[in-house]
């Protein structure tokens, strides 16, 4: 397991997509091995590949590595993007979780029968509760915590291009924030992964929808 770094998911965004926007962005290399077979995934199972019978997986320096947040920290740490100290990190996770919450909201819009209700919200929310905190946070700062690119800043490109998919004019009323992405399109290695032919997944469709589904045998709605 060593060399290469190996991911397990789904051919598609959901909780790896944030995972391989890191990687990128700190220029590891990886190789991807989609699910697609409720098989595939009872093999990992039986194999004791999946320690809480969920993916990601991610295969690292000789581990198996699944919840979605302690891969981003390992990733993090390892290439530091997890800042100087404790409090760095503690402003990084909190500013990165609120991030994941909201971008998990996201994710779910693919598995609803009628989405514009969640839309409704998601959009409401983002523009009450959560881009309020990193507009303010960009007042002045290039990034946001340390001066140095982190998992946090990462998250939030990540996520403000997920918001304007849904919502192509959500960022108008914050500035600073539409400014931050501008910069980080600009890094080599992210504005390689927005190029077609990247590692970067399109949005979520119903081939995606109905993989995930017949993987982990999931009849009704979620």
């Amino acid at each position: 397991m060593s060399g290469k770094v190996n991911l397990h998911y789904f051919n598609g965004r959901g909780k790896m997509e944030s995972i391989r926007w890191l990687l990128t962005v700190a220029e590891v290399e990886f190789d991807e091995y989609f699910l697609t077979t409720r098989e595939q995934y009872l093999k990992l199972l039986n194999d004791g590949s999946l320690l809480f019978q969920q993916v990601p997986l991610v295969e690292i320096d000789g581990m198996k590595l699944v919840q979605t947040k302690a891969i981003l920290h390992y990733i993090a740490e390892k290439y530091n993007f997890h800042g100087k100290d404790i409090k760095e990190r503690a402003m990084i996770n909190m500013y990165s979780e609120g991030l994941i919450d909201l971008m998990e909201m996201m994710m779910m819009l693919a598995f609803t029968a009628d989405p514009k209700p969640k839309l409704d919200n998601i959009q409401s929310k983002a523009k009450e509760r959560y881009l309020p905190v990193f507009e303010k946070a960009l007042t002045g700062p290039v990034y946001l915590v340390g001066g140095k690119l982190s998992l946090a800043d990462v998250l939030l490109v990540e996520c403000t291009l997920m918001l304007e998919e849904n919502f192509p004019a959500i960022l108008k009323d914050f500035p600073n924030l539409k400014s931050f992405q501008g910069r980080m399109i600009k890094i080599p290695a992210i504005s390689r992964f927005l190029q077609p032919g990247s590692k970067r997944k399109p949005q979520p469709d119903e081939t995606y929808t109905k993989t995930v589904m017949e993987v982990f045998n999931i009849t009704g709605p979620l």
